[in-house]
């Protein structure tokens, strides 16, 4: 079974993510024993940042710490499945800040970053495509 990285690599609509994984050298974690649930930023959530967050801007090898602070805040320590996601959980990323999971009419999303493509497993762990970036307080 693929890692969740190797999902990753292989789904187009998270390319962008990809390079940031890169950028920050957080490839090999994502590839590492887990379980992780990520909760990936498709491309075009990327490109709803504003100025002080523009992807071109984080990509650049000053902001590699920013870059990486963003990026994992949306990833979880454990498998957390699609269906065992409850209204006001609260979860801690690995950057160690919480996000809030939100349950409405059926979607659900991560601090508002609504949950597109969900329960893509891998050997260690699990990604849930969403359509924003979270950015951590």
């Amino acid at each position: 079974m693929s890692t969740i990285l190797q999902i990753a690599n292989a789904d187009r609509n998270l390319s962008t993510l990809i390079k940031g994984l890169k950028a920050t050298d957080l490839e090999e974690v994502l590839n590492g024993a887990g379980p992780f649930t990520i909760f990936a930023p498709v491309n075009f959530a990327f490109s709803k940042l504003t100025s002080g967050d523009l992807f071109e801007d984080l990509i650049k090898a000053g902001n590699k710490i920013r870059l990486s602070d963003i990026i994992t805040y949306h990833v979880i320590t454990g498998k957390n499945m699609f269906r065992n996601l409850n209204n006001g959980q609260i979860l801690k990323t690995v950057n160690g800040q919480d996000v809030v999971i939100s349950v409405k009419d059926g979607e659900v999303s991560v601090n508002g970053a609504k949950i597109l493509a969900r329960d893509m497993q891998g050997s260690n762990g699990v990604i849930h495509s969403v359509d924003s970036v979270n950015l951590p307080g």
